[in-house]
């Protein structure tokens, strides 16, 4: 049998726990108790979002019609290229963008819609929808040169199934 005394304090501890459980969970939410100085509180300042840097790659630079295809293996570059431009017979068209972006299909999406050229810090540059760079949502332009460009995209799932996007100039139309 249980004393009364070991019982309090067992009720005592299980109190103590769930308070501090409690008031854990509210951890930072906001709650600010009264100051007793004669200072002016703290203006609390939600952190920004970095704005958006511009890509070393004007989107104008990406228009026009593409063969499309994709390797996962870094030997397979050479082959891909080829079977891209084997498909310019049904190219891949990438249109300008109403508000200065392209008109490209996400991950899984079937309506193509208006994405942005981003650049980041670390120099790299992305093709996604506005927001924070680099999106899950965006691809890395891996490389560029006017004629080929190779994208991958940063959600690590995507990235697995759509492998190195190549995309292969086409020959403008006679």
């Amino acid at each position: 049998m249980i004393s009364s005394a070991r019982a309090r304090t067992v009720a005592n501890l299980a109190a103590a726990s769930s308070l501090a459980l409690l008031l854990g969970a509210c951890g930072g939410g906001g709650l600010s108790l009264p100051s007793f100085s004669s200072s002016q509180p703290p203006v609390e300042t939600e952190p920004g979002v970095a704005p958006e840097m511009p890509a070393s790659i004007r989107s104008d630079e990406i228009v026009g019609r593409w063969g499309l295809a994709s390797f996962q293996n870094p030997a397979d570059r050479a082959r891909t290229e080829a079977a891209a431009r084997a498909q310019c017979k049904n190219p891949y068209v990438i249109g300008a963008g109403t508000s200065g972006g392209v008109v490209m299909h996400l991950a899984d999406q079937a309506t193509p819609q208006e994405l942005r050229l981003k650049g980041s810090p670390s120099g790299k540059n992305y093709i996604g929808p506005s927001g924070p760079t680099p999106g899950e949502q965006d691809r890395e332009i891996v490389s560029f040169d006017g004629r080929v460009m190779i994208t991958r995209f940063v959600d690590k799932d995507a990235a697995t199934r759509y492998g190195n996007m190549v995309y292969v100039r086409c020959a403008p139309k006679a």
